[in-house]
């Protein structure tokens, strides 16, 4: 937490000890998601980028490491998203850093683009609790905090959501 305030604070110093700290963990935690040591690096870079340029706007109430994976999280979606639109428009002949099991995941954009849809439509407290969780990485502890509710009703939103998700994944599959 003290990383934090600093960072807000413009202190340079600071910036670059989370740097250390998290860039390798960033990294591995794409390359996981992805496979694909172009968008580990990229996503690794840009994370640092948007941490800096939205630091007022850091959590003091959240740790660094939930705040950064969360940003992470977003920032390869965003660029997936990006490269799904520039695959698309350039054909499959067009020269991409991408391995085989990627490409089939941006293929698969439109899904991707009905869950959203999905998530967008469910009940407002569900769908905080949910994108919490799912999209900025906090634990079913940190969510009943920020909103005052129990830990278990935490877990009834995200079973809740999960439900709705895959029903309405198993139908489009038919």
């Amino acid at each position: 937490m003290q990383h934090i305030k600093a960072i807000k604070e413009d202190d340079h110093k600071v910036f670059d000890l989370v740097y250390e700290q998290y860039h390798q963990q960033i990294y591995s935690f794409i390359i996981l998601k992805t496979r694909s040591e172009y968008i580990s690096e990229e996503v690794t870079q840009l994370t640092f980028i948007k941490l800096w340029k939205q630091r007022s706007q850091l959590n003091e109430n959240l740790g660094i490491n939930i705040q950064i994976f969360g940003m992470a999280r977003q920032v390869m979606i965003d660029l997936l998203r990006k490269e799904a639109n520039r695959f698309k428009y350039e054909g499959e002949s067009s020269n991409t850093p991408f391995t085989d099991s990627l490409i089939t995941a941006i293929e698969s954009k439109d899904l991707l683009q009905i869950m959203e849809q999905d998530i967008e439509n469910m009940p407002k407290m569900r769908r905080l609790v949910f994108e919490l969780s799912r999209k900025q990485g906090l634990s079913h502890k940190e969510i009943a905090q920020l909103y005052s509710i129990s830990p278990k009703t935490v877990e009834h939103h995200i079973g809740k959501a999960l439900l709705q998700l895959k029903q309405h994944l198993y139908s489009i599959m038919l």
